[in-house]
């Protein structure tokens, strides 16, 4: 009985958790159907709904920006997994000696703020005329977030089997084979994963994009920022632009849950 109840306060204690950490991007999704003045006003709960913010905030300028932002990210995305996969295949199947530094290499250059470094890079931008362009967000995207995905499709990779790999050299398959038919189907959920994060971290990545993409190619945090007014009650068009901003990545969380769940899990337990 006493091993019943310590699960039921430990399990209600979770939820609690839970509920504090999402109560917010709840009470954002209210206001978003909410008047300005309602939303300025005291807390309301119960309320008639409108969609007068997402008139306000949808139009061509939006269409423009999400467009820009989904180019931006999964162009970047798709370059870390292609460069990192290969990386962290050779660091976890076949190690050279000292690994270990080569991995820290990697995740010593997330230690460096980005607020440090954006006069160099804002001059290179300025010097090779990528300044209001999706290539220069691509670029230090894929930068940013190679050494992550290195990290993890390294721990990923080193839980395959050197059986199932010896076994397929035995029976003559090519290294390439031994890739696409042996150990891609078992870190598949790890590379979901690992996609899935650097999908977010770049679709939420505000600094860079304010700083290089001002005018141009702007990114959905930037619109979010530059199209709303803040001369007037603004928080239920803020709480729209927000909420709209954020249903890209809810929905991906959503679709790939559940290969997100086996990949940040695999090595957990042996």
């Amino acid at each position: 009985m006493l091993k019943r109840v310590k699960e039921y306060l430990l399990s209600g204690f979770t939820w609690l958790i839970a509920l504090i950490f999402f109560f917010p991007v709840f009470w954002m999704f209210l206001n978003s159907f909410k008047t300005n003045a309602e939303a300025s006003g005291d807390p309301k709960l119960f309320f008639s709904p409108t969609l007068e913010q997402f008139r306000e905030v949808i139009n061509p300028k939006f269409w423009a920006t999400f467009s820009d932002s989904f180019i931006i990210v999964i162009i970047s995305t798709f370059f870390v997994m292609l460069l990192a996969i290969p990386t962290a295949y050779a660091l976890a199947i076949k190690p050279i000696k000292k690994w270990k530094d080569v991995l820290f290499f990697f995740i010593s250059t997330k230690f460096l703020p980005p607020v440090a470094g954006i006069i160099p890079i804002y001059i290179l931008a300025d010097t090779f005329n990528l300044l209001n362009s999706r290539t220069v967000l691509v670029i230090l995207y894929t930068a940013m977030n190679l050494p992550l995905a290195v990290w993890m499709l390294n721990s990923f990779f080193r839980e395959v089997p050197k059986e199932l790999i010896e076994a397929a050299k035995i029976d003559g398959a090519s290294i390439w084979s031994q890739i696409t038919s042996v150990i891609m189907p078992i870190v598949a959920p790890g590379l979901a994963a690992t996609a899935l994060l650097c999908f977010i971290f770049a679709w939420n990545e505000f600094f860079f994009a304010l700083q290089l993409n001002l005018i141009d190619n702007q990114t959905v945090p930037v619109w979010v920022k530059q199209s709303i007014s803040t001369r007037d009650q603004f928080i239920a068009e803020l709480s729209a632009a927000s909420t709209l901003a954020t249903l890209p990545v809810i929905i991906a969380g959503w679709a790939a849950q559940k290969k997100m769940i086996r990949g940040l899990s695999m090595g957990a337990i042996k």
